[in-house]
């Protein structure tokens, strides 16, 4: 008989997914690599929830929110509804002494963000919000080079998140009304991964910034009250300077996602529709870095979950956020892991922004 190594009890995780769409799926599927289980859904509608149980892999389905929340056999409330049930679910989750994974943003509002966040750190509740883009190997080896000072002092950041799925008139979503989106829409969907990811990899926080909102297509069947584009300037603690370009209707970009970081000595580069690599520029010569775990730094090797030269993504992202907030359940402490202080980051972020678009001003971020 072979010899095994005693193995620490890990607790359970059992998860309830409010909500059944794309993103329902996703967090389906992280929690069954991470070892759990889904005992079972929410839907808009029973019969709804119904249609996705085998899709989702989950044992069953609830009447509604409030049977998933007070269920003895659920650990873990997955929130992945539209944006103006955030908070609401979110915090009856955590009030019942669930853990909780809720999609960004955490709240339409920072107050409510504030109140989630205080309440999970009241009730000692794991609670993380899906920034997921931190789980890239190569963001994770762009940060430790930025730490170990191998790019020396970091003076400039640039990038920005392009899409186009919102790109023509008639092109509509629950997303673009206010009421059930927020008051923002681009930067709260996608700017928010963009400042997460800038302040992930620098250590750096953005302290004032100034901002511009455009509605490229004003009528999607109803009128849109909410940006497609917003550009802002920034600067940050350390004294770091930057911009980024938030877009949801640029022709031809799917999900680009990238961030240039340059210091004294070196600049860093990634894009996430090319996660593989790393461009490291430097005034001798420049060089390509590529996901090999023999090769990363630890903290990026621990994350490198497949040979080099087999790609890894999105769905892996998700995956090792998942894995990560199940350690942090068990009482470990996984570097990097976003919580809802990071949910409530973004929350202020997006209200800065916001302001600095009405007045036409700079805005100091609290």
């Amino acid at each position: 008989m072979p010899v095994t190594e005693d193995i620490a009890p890990r607790s359970g995780y059992r998860a309830a997914i409010i909500g059944t769409g794309f993103m329902g799926r996703v967090h389906a599927g992280a929690v069954r690599v991470a070892g759990g289980s889904v005992v079972g859904l929410v839907g808009s509608t029973v019969d709804k929830a119904a249609e996705a149980v085998d899709a989702l892999g989950a044992d069953g389905v609830f009447a509604d929110a409030a049977e998933a929340i007070a269920s003895p056999d659920v650990d873990v409330v997955h929130v992945c509804t539209p944006n103006h049930l955030h908070s609401e679910l979110a915090l009856a989750a955590l009030e019942a002494g669930k853990h909780v994974v809720c999609e960004k943003p955490l709240a339409t509002d920072a107050r409510s963000a504030q109140t989630l966040t205080d309440a999970a750190k009241r009730g000692g509740r794991v609670a993380t919000v899906p920034f997921v883009y931190r789980f890239h190997p190569m963001v994770r080896e762009a940060r430790e080079l930025v730490r170990r000072g191998s790019i020396g002092t970091v003076t400039l950041a640039h990038g920005g998140y392009l899409q186009d799925w919102l790109l023509r008139p008639e092109d509509d979503n629950w997303r673009v009304d206010p009421d059930i989106g927020g008051r923002t829409r681009a930067f709260a969907d996608i700017g928010s991964h963009w400042c997460d990811l800038l302040e992930f990899v620098t250590g750096q926080r953005i302290t004032r910034l100034s901002a511009q909102l455009s509605t490229v297509n004003p009528r999607r069947g109803a009128a849109s009250a909410t940006e497609d584009i917003a550009t802002l300037q920034f600067n940050t603690d350390a004294g770091a300077v930057g911009t980024s370009v938030i877009s949801q209707v640029s022709a031809g970009r799917k999900n680009r996602l990238h961030l240039e970081v340059s210091g004294s000595d070196a600049t860093l580069h990634f894009d996430q529709e090319q996660p593989e690599l790393l461009w490291l520029g430097g005034r001798q010569r420049s060089s390509v870095l590529v996901r090999d775990p023999e090769t990363l730094t630890p903290p990026a090797a621990r994350l490198a979950v497949v040979p080099s030269g087999h790609p890894q993504g999105y769905q892996d992202c998700f995956n090792a956020f998942v894995a990560d907030t199940r350690a942090a359940i068990d009482g470990e402490t996984p570097d990097g892991l976003p919580t809802f202080a990071d949910g409530l980051r973004a929350a202020r972020l997006a209200e800065a922004v916001l302001e600095s678009a009405r007045d036409n001003a700079w805005v100091e971020v609290e």
